[in-house]
């Protein structure tokens, strides 16, 4: 068949063209969770080019296929054009009207990055992004809005080239190195990607500034083997690619079907951060302080109260109320729930245990008791969370 992207849609056995790149982790766990889906509603034949479109066009525009799920890039238009069903991974562009997109959920990645540095202690905070990708700009957007909230500014880094690391690396981490060695310290530093927060901490490295002594930096995606790799390894915003396959697998589905679909959007929610030795500081003055929160975070996974941290810090309630208001603007059972409820949400999305064995876990003597618990800091219950958030 030499037609150009030649439909396929008539054929007993749908052939769906994957054209994600799978040298990142976000990449593969979205295939993952599109062969996921076709195992149990399919079958399906995939065409798959790891490459992504300028490696396939040759062969996609020629090969039968009834629909495609492709991150956007320069072919896109002409592929959209010949009106085969497709889902777009969004990561150049925003999303396209009346299309099937895949997007992150930015806002909350960004808010679960800040609310992680605001708990080490941290007073000063920097954003570092990529220029002229709309997901880097909008979670630049969110860590600033949610930190204005609490009465922070954030100092950020504009890029000299757009969406991508300049040809002369050397030169842009010198330029890198100088900006990071202009923010007052010790600060907490937000990348716009896992991929940015290591390359942020070489950077550092060549400023002289320890990580996470005076830089802690959190990236996003959680993309373990760059996290592993960086030096110290790197604490990273968790986002459920795996689930945002699955689901563009079946808004797919239904386009295949010819089947009306209300919401064209798919999105990859975050749902929790992997602390790693980048961000393992406690970065407050205070040495009461720091013995407080240094208690919670290790205790968190059993039933304490605020005077049991009071007792660890060697202060009154009443003192430890003051330090925790003025220092983090938050109280001190709040800081207690939301340590808590983080490491809940690990369990939930990460492992298949029984919610009644977590609840036991973690001294609750049922299931109702943690999720009166958990519904306070997320405002569903934790069977919704794992519905939601968790591996389908």
């Amino acid at each position: 068949m030499n037609a150009p992207l030649a439909n396929a849609r008539n054929t007993r056995i749908p052939r769906v063209a994957l054209l994600i790149e799978s040298s990142r982790s976000s990449g593969r766990a979205l295939l993952r969770g599109v062969a996921d889906f076709a195992r149990s509603h399919g079958p399906w034949e995939f065409y798959w080019e790891p490459g992504g479109i300028e490696r396939a066009w040759t062969q996609l525009r020629t090969l039968p296929v009834s629909g495609i799920i492709l991150r956007d890039s320069d072919g896109l238009e002409a592929i959209l054009a010949r009106g085969i069903p497709t889902v777009v991974i969004g990561h150049s562009r925003r999303e396209i009207p009346g299309q099937a997109n895949v997007v992150t959920d930015s806002d909350s990645i960004a808010a679960l990055a800040a609310d992680h540095l605001l708990s080490c202690g941290f007073q000063h905070f920097a954003f570092c992004g990529l220029q002229g990708l709309p997901w880097s700009d909008l979670r630049e957007d969110g860590f600033q809005r949610h930190l204005a909230a609490r009465g922070f500014a954030v100092h950020t880094y504009r890029p000299p080239t757009a969406g991508r690391m300049p040809p002369n690396r050397a030169s842009e981490r010198r330029r890198l190195s100088l900006w990071l060695k202009s923010i007052p310290r010790p600060f907490g530093l937000m990348a716009c990607n896992d991929d940015r927060g290591e390359q942020v901490i070489e950077a550092c490295k060549l400023a002289g500034l320890r990580v996470p002594d005076e830089a802690a930096i959190i990236g996003a995606d959680n993309d373990e083997l760059v996290c592993d790799l960086s030096d110290p390894p790197m604490s990273s915003v968790a986002i459920n690619f795996h689930r945002a396959g699955f689901e563009a697998a079946q808004v797919l589905h239904r386009l295949l079907r010819g089947e009306p679909v209300r919401d064209l959007k798919i999105t990859g929610h975050a749902t929790h951060v992997v602390v790693r030795r980048s961000t393992d500081i406690v970065a407050v003055e205070d040495p009461g302080l720091a013995h407080a929160l240094r208690f919670i975070r290790e205790t968190a996974h059993t039933l304490i109260s605020v005077p049991d941290v009071a007792r660890a810090a060697g202060v009154s309630r009443r003192v430890l109320e003051k330090r925790f208001q003025r220092t983090l603007r938050r109280s001190a059972l709040q800081e207690i729930r939301r340590v808590r409820v983080e490491q809940l949400c690990r369990l939930l999305v990460e492992t298949n245990e029984p919610i009644a064995q977590i609840a036991l876990a973690f001294g609750y003597p049922g299931p109702e008791h943690l999720a009166r618990y958990f519904r306070i800091e997320k405002q569903m219950t934790p069977l919704a969370f794992r519905q939601r958030y968790g591996r389908r």
